[in-house]
């Protein structure tokens, strides 16, 4: 498997330390961020999972823990919307230039608004996708925020 991908050479020109960890990537996995999880043996809500949404149409993306859910009220408050809702997994392929299963907010193919769930930036590390299905990278979450040109803000629902 290369680990050379859109995401992790945006992170090696933003000259951020992150470590490359990969793992058996499982087709068919209902929740990936979860089984990404228990395969590298991290805790469910240090791996964040990146989900791609529509706010009043218009595409961005939402990173939250992998055992977490969204709030698509939350959601499009935190992008200054009315509405939110999940983008239909091929035009978020489209979009990213990465497979589901494989998005990373980094190096996306078309850059979109970014935001975090605000909790996960109070960890030592996080655990992200680095664009392709069964690579994940560790990193400091105030660098994935950095790189991402994302912002934190409350996300999950309940």
């Amino acid at each position: 498997m290369s680990t050379a991908t859109p995401a992790t050479r945006a992170l090696e020109a933003a000259k951020v330390a992150f470590e490359r960890i990969a793992y058996d990537y499982v087709p068919g996995q209902e929740k990936i961020g979860l089984h990404a999880a228990e395969a590298i043996g991290a805790a469910p809500r240090e791996v964040l999972k990146t989900l791609m949404v529509e706010v009043d149409g218009k595409p961005a993306c939402a990173v939250i823990p992998s055992d977490g859910s969204l709030s698509m009220k939350k959601v499009a408050a935190a992008f200054g919307g009315k509405t939110a809702a999940m983008m239909a997994p091929d035009k978020a392929e489209r979009l990213t230039g990465f497979h589901t299963g494989g998005i990373s907010p980094f190096g996306q193919k078309k850059r979109v608004p970014v935001a975090f769930e605000e909790s996960a930036l109070g960890l030592v590390s996080v655990v992200i996708n680095a664009g392709q299905r069964g690579l994940m990278v560790r990193l400091a979450p105030a660098d994935a925020l950095a790189v991402s040109g994302g912002t934190a803000r409350p996300l999950l629902a309940g």
